[in-house]
Parts: structure tokens; C-alpha cells; sequence
């Protein structure tokens, strides 16, 4: 069976009335700051808050009453996991998912609420795929490949399909690499509607195995990514094939960019995305110069974010854009220091949120004290501002970009 737009016109007919038509939404705040017209297909809305609900029901849909009953094994970080989960819970059948270990806990816990039971083995998808496949043989249950096969491609394909009806002025799509199946998919569906429309692929650099085979360059594998959804090492030689074919380029994004993106993404437009989907938008903002004046897709292929991930990447985000700083004192050891202090960064209209004072564990003369406040302030000009009364006060005072 063969990826083409026979197969994803039909399998979106198959699978269109159990799957979320979601949004596609004009990005207001981040067209307005990165000079193009960038529109949003929230995929984190879908089912199990990812585009791979789509494939997995498309595959489920494709078996057998034997291999039904049988039930089906999967190998995930966790998107792919849920897919499968939900969609076998809803159809009665059992499903075993093999996850790598140090998957975050929102998506372990979520695909087991689906019913499914869950297998913890590996570091990785790459090491745990063969375990899965072991187990597969062994339990005489169906394989649902995340990527690696052409139905599951075609699902994902129909992101493309609905993109081009809810916006068909796009001039780019950008989407997110990982084994490649959503990009494979979505190109052979893109080009068929579109054939001017340019694809483009982002990889996280330090998974950037795609690229390297599209640009024939080596592969750099750099460790643990925010973007663990497409951190594959061994994408589908098939889906390689077709990105080489239908692909106009594939750009990468570092973990800071990826970071950034995705706190962009929800500071600017309210809306939670994992990195896979920071990865795209990181790409974007690298190439706004030669996007710019276009019509720009991004998939925001999911938001399945850990929690407490979450909670540092905001709080960073907000140290990064100058909103929460550290200001570090040489004060006199004496009384009424503080309030002064917080008198001035008060009437500054910045907010002290944390105050550390301690007098034993300092390099500051015996009479003085050394005392580090934490603001919260509108941004960075905000920051020199605020410093710039605390300075003319007479305190002798710091940033964190003055300690380097």
C-alpha cells in the first residue's frame, strides 16, 4: 500500500466523523512580531490533546475481527501512546503501550486512564521499538508502527486536508519532524490540493536525523531535547523517501529557540504546546526574513507538556524577557534598609516577589549585608528603570546581567 492522495482522501473519509476538526486561527500577536501572517492548526486540541489520535484510529479501523480481539501493541513517548489508547478503549480493543523510561508522568498516567496497559522498557523509542516488537510476536498482538507505515502516514496526513480548506491562501506549512509520518503524510496531501504551497520540516538539532539524510550532512544526536515527541534517531527510510520528493527544505531549531518558542506561544497566544510544536514556530521565527508578507501554516502538532516542565519554562521565559530579575545589595547593616528598598521598587511600579537576607554566608564587610530581591516588572527597560532610582538613591545594587 502506497502514501498517496487516494489513501488519504480515504482514510479521512474513514476516520473524520471519530476525530476533532480542529481550529485553524490567525497568531494575531506573533504575525505582529515576526512580520508574517502566521495561522495556527491546534492539533493540541484533538483528541488526547495530539495529531496522532488520527493515525492510530485510522490504523485500528483497518483490522481484522481477529486481530481486533487480539488486540494491538504500540511503541511511544506518549502522543502516538494516547492515540492508540483512546481510540482502542472506544473501539473494545485491548492494547499493551511501550513506553521509554523517564516518559513524563502526565503522559504515562493519561494513556493508562485510556484503559490501556503500560509497559516501561528503554531510554528511547529507537530502544524500545525491538522490545515492543518481541512482545508483539509473542502475544500475537497487531504492531501499531507510530510512523512507519503508510496508513498511519495518511491520518496524519488529513492535518493537511482540513489546513488547506480552513485556509487555503497559505503560501508555506511548517511542520514538525520526527519519524516523519505527519510530514509525509502532509506534504502528499498539500501538494495534491496546492502543488505551489512549500513544506517545510523542523527537527529539533539535536535529533536532527532527517535533515542530515535530506541534506546529506551528518547526523548530530546532542542528548535530551524539550521536544522528546521527535526525538527519533532512525526515521522510516518511506517517509524519507517522500520528504526527498515532496519537502522543499528541512530546518533545525536549538533547545534555547525551542524553549523560547514555545513560552512564545503561550505568552503571545495563549496556547500550551509541547516542543515538538516550539521546534516549528522556532523555525519560523529563524526564517521570518525570508517568509516574510507570506501566509504561513504551523502545526501545533501537540500540547501534552509536562506540568512542572511547564511551570520552570514560564518561570524562565519570564526571567529571559526581563519580567522577574534578581537585583543583589551592599547594604548597611542597619535598620530600616529594607523598607526603603522596597519603598522605591514599589513606587517604581515593580513588584518585589522574594527577598533573601542572610548575614553569615557573605564576602561583605562585617557592618554591611548583602541582600538579593527578586521583582516582578513589565519588561526590560522596566528593570533599568527601577535600578536606575535604587541607584539614585544611593544603593549600591546589581542585575544578574551585571554579574555576568
Amino acid at each position: 500500500m502506497a502514501l498517496d492522495p487516494a489513501l488519504i482522501d480515504q482514510t479521512y473519509d474513514a476516520i473524520k466523523s471519530a476525530t476533532m476538526r480542529t481550529p485553524t486561527v490567525h497568531a494575531a500577536r506573533l504575525s505582529l512580531h515576526l512580520g508574517v501572517d502566521l495561522y495556527l492548526k491546534l492539533e493540541n486540541l484533538q483528541h488526547t490533546n495530539a495529531f496522532k489520535a488520527r493515525g492510530a484510529l485510522a490504523k485500528l479501523l483497518t483490522l481484522t475481527d481477529a486481530q481486533r480481539q487480539a488486540g494491538v501493541i504500540a511503541c511511544s513517548a506518549g502522543n502516538h501512546a494516547q492515540g492508540v489508547a483512546y481510540h482502542a478503549k472506544r473501539l473494545g480493543i485491548p492494547a499493551v503501550i511501550v513506553m521509554p523510561e523517564g516518559t513524563p508522568f502526565n503522559k504515562v498516567k493519561r494513556t493508562k486512564d485510556f484503559g490501556a496497559e503500560v509497559v516501561l522498557y528503554g531510554t528511547g523509542f529507537d530502544e524500545s521499538v525491538q522490545f515492543t516488537l518481541d512482545m508483539a510476536a509473542e502475544k500475537g498482538m497487531t504492531f501499531v508502527h507510530p510512523f512507519d507505515d503508510p496508513v498511519v502516514a495518511a491520518g496524519q496526513g488529513t492535518v493537511a486536508l482540513e489546513m488547506l480548506e480552513q485556509a487555503p491562501d497559505l503560501d508555506c506549512i511548517v511542520v514538525p519532524i520526527g519519524g516523519g509520518g505527519l510530514i509525509a503524510g502532509m506534504a502528499v496531501a498539500a501538494k495534491s490540493v496546492k502543488p505551489s504551497v512549500q513544506v517545510i520540516g523542523a527537527q529539533a538539532a539535536n535529533f536532527d536525523a532527517v535533515k542530515a539524510q535530506f541534506d546529506n550532512t551528518d547526523t548530530h544526536f546532542g542528548g535530551a531535547t524539550l521536544a522528546e515527541g521527535i526525538a527519533v534517531r532512525e526515521p522510516s527510510p518511506t517517509n524519507v523517501a517522500i520528504i526527498k520528493e515532496h519537502v522543499d527544505r528541512v530546518e533545525i531549531a536549538t533547545e534555547s529557540e525551542i524553549e523560547a518558542a514555545v513560552f512564545d506561544l503561550l505568552s503571545l497566544e495563549k496556547i500550551v504546546a509541547e516542543g515538538a510544536a516550539g521546534a516549528g514556530l522556532a523555525v519560523i521565527e529563524k526564517l521570518a526574513k525570508d517568509l516574510k508578507g507570506k501566509k504561513v501554516g504551523l502545526v501545533v502538532c501537540g500540547g501534552n507538556i509536562d506540568s512542572r516542565l511547564l511551570s520552570t519554562l514560564i518561570l524562565r521565559g519570564l526571567v529571559r524577557d526581563g519580567r522577574i530579575t534578581r537585583l543583589t545589595f551592599e547594604i548597611d547593616d542597619t535598620p530600616g534598609q529594607l523598607s526603603n528598598i522596597s519603598r522605591i521598587i514599589g513606587e517604581a511600579g515593580a513588584n518585589v516577589i522574594e527577598v533573601i537576607h542572610q548575614r553569615m554566608m557573605q564576602s561583605v564587610s562585617l557592618k554591611q549585608a548583602e541582600l538579593e530581591i527578586v521583582i516582578e516588572a513589565r519588561d526590560q527597560q522596566h528593570v533599568i528603570e527601577t535600578v536606575a532610582e535604587l541607584r539614585q538613591a544611593g544603593f549600591k545594587v546589581r542585575t544578574d546581567s551585571d554579574l555576568g
